[in-house]
C-alpha cells in the first residue's frame, strides 16, 4: 500500500499525534506537513520520512495567530498536487482534507471537524476582541463554504468515535467508518497508588484544567488531611490564547498543592500515571479521549465527565466513573482515596478493556480494509447518513 499521510502541523504530543505516528509506521508513509517541531513532538516521529511542503501566504503576518495559520494551511492543501506515485491518500486535523481539491483517492481520517469553527465557536469567541471576532467569523464563514464542498467529494471518512461521527454527519452530511484507536498497552504499567490524583492534557481552554483545579480544591476541603496532591500535565503550544490560559489556573492553583508541568517526555509521563491514585479527565465534549485508555492501561481508576468519546469507552463503576460536576468529580475522588482496594480493583479491570477493545492490530484490521476499498476506485456511498 503505497500511502502518503497529511498534516498540517506536526508540533504537539497528543491523541491525534499518537495515531498519525502509528500510521506514518505501520505502512512506512511518508508525513506531508508545513511545520515539524522534532522538540515538542513525539520523539519517534524523527524516525520517519517528514517532507516540508507548502508556503507563506501574503498579508498572513498581518492576521491574528490562529487565524494566520488558518490561512496558511488551507491555502496551501487546496492548492498542492501531489506529484508522487501513491494509492491513497490519508489527511488528518482539517483543513489538510482540502488535499482533495486537486487529488483523488483520499479517506480523511477525522479526528474532528474543527471545533472553534463549530461546536465550540461561541465559547472561543468569548475571549476575543471585537476586530478579532471580525476576522474570526469571516474565517469561518470562508472555512464553512470550502469544507462543504470539499468534504462531499471525499472518496471516504473513518474516524475515532461514535462522539465524532455525529459532528460529521450534523456538519457535512456525510458518514464515516467509526475505527477506535489503540493504545500501547505494554507501555504503561502500576508502581503503585500514591498520593497525588493526575490529569494529563494539553493546555488550553477546551481540556478545561480548571474544571479539575475545582475539584481538587473541593476534594482537598472535604478529605481535610492534607497529604494529596494535583499534578497536571500537558504540551503548551505558543498561541496567546493558551498562554492566558495557563496563566488563569495558575492563578487558580496558587495556595493548593497542585504542580502544573509542560511539554514532559513520554517518558515520564507514563512514570506519572503508573504512581497516580487515579487520572481524571475533564475536557468539553472530547472527541475519542486517549487519556481514559491510557489510564486504564495503567490499571488506574478514571474519573472523566459524561461528556463525548468517554462515554463510549469508560465503563460507569467498574472500570471509573462518569461525573456531572466538580463537586461530583470531588466526591469520586474522596471515594477512592479513602479505598486504595476499589481503586486497584478499577484499575485492574480497565486495563482487561484495554488488552480486549483497544488496540492497534484491531485498529489496522478494519483501517486497511478502508485502504483497499479507496486505492480500487470504490466511493463509499454516505452522502445521506444512516440514522
Amino acid at each position: 500500500m503505497k500511502l502518503i499521510v497529511l498534516q498540517p502541523y506536526i508540533n504537539l504530543r497528543g491523541g491525534v499525534d499518537r495515531v498519525l505516528l502509528k500510521i506514518a509506521e505501520h505502512y512506512k508513509a511518508p508525513i506531508y506537513t508545513l511545520e515539524y517541531d522534532k522538540s515538542s513532538s513525539f520523539e519517534d516521529f524523527g524516525k520517519l520520512d517528514i517532507r516540508m511542503i507548502g508556503k507563506d501566504v501574503p498579508f498572513q503576518s498581518r492576521l491574528p495567530y490562529r487565524a494566520s495559520q488558518g490561512l496558511k494551511y488551507g491555502y496551501n492543501f487546496y492548492n498542492i498536487k501531489i506529484e508522487e506515485d501513491y494509492d491513497v491518500l490519508n489527511p488528518h486535523i482539517s483543513p489538510s482534507e482540502w488535499i482533495r481539491h486537486k487529488n483523488e483517492r483520499v479517506l480523511w481520517y477525522c479526528h474532528t471537524p474543527p471545533r472553534e469553527v463549530y461546536d465550540l465557536y461561541s465559547t472561543r469567541m468569548k475571549g476575543r476582541g471585537y476586530g478579532d471576532k471580525i476576522i474570526y467569523a469571516t474565517f469561518a464563514r470562508a472555512y464553512k463554504l470550502i469544507a462543504n464542498k470539499v468534504v462531499k467529494d471525499l472518496e471516504g471518512i473513518a474516524t475515532n468515535s461514535e462522539t465524532t461521527r455525529s459532528r460529521i454527519r450534523k456538519y457535512y452530511g456525510r458518514d464515516a467508518r467509526v475505527i477506535n484507536p489503540g493504545v500501547d498497552v505494554k507501555k504503561y504499567k502500576n508502581v503503585s497508588y500514591e498520593d497525588y490524583f493526575f490529569y494529563p492534557s494539553r493546555i488550553l481552554v477546551n481540556k478545561r484544567q480548571d474544571y479539575v483545579i475545582d475539584a481538587f480544591k473541593r476534594f482537598e476541603k472535604k478529605d481535610g488531611r492534607g497529604k494529596f496532591r494535583l499534578v497536571i500535565a500537558g504540551t503548551l503550544s505558543k498561541d496567546p490564547e493558551h498562554q492566558a490560559y495557563m496563566n488563569r489556573i495558575k492563578k487558580m492553583a496558587e495556595g493548593y498543592k497542585i504542580q502544573i508541568i509542560t511539554n514532559i517526555d513520554e517518558g515520564r509521563l507514563i512514570k506519572l500515571y503508573s504512581g497516580a491514585m487515579a487520572v481524571l479527565f475533564s475536557a468539553i465534549n472530547e472527541d475519542f479521549g486517549f487519556i481514559p485508555l491510557e489510564a486504564m492501561a495503567s490499571s488506574k481508576p478514571i474519573i472523566s465527565v459524561n461528556e463525548g468519546g468517554p462515554r463510549e469507552t469508560v465503563k460507569d463503576g467498574k472500570t471509573g466513573f462518569l461525573v456531572g460536576s466538580p463537586q461530583e468529580m470531588a466526591e469520586k475522588m474522596l471515594l477512592l482515596a479513602r479505598d486504595t482496594k476499589a481503586a486497584e480493583h478499577m484499575g485492574k479491570e480497565g486495563r482487561k478493556e484495554v488488552e480486549r477493545n483497544y488496540t492497534w492490530e484491531r485498529f489496522f484490521s478494519l483501517f486497511d480494509g478502508e485502504l483497499e476499498r479507496i486505492k480500487k476506485g470504490k466511493k463509499e456511498d454516505n452522502a445521506n447518513p444512516r440514522k
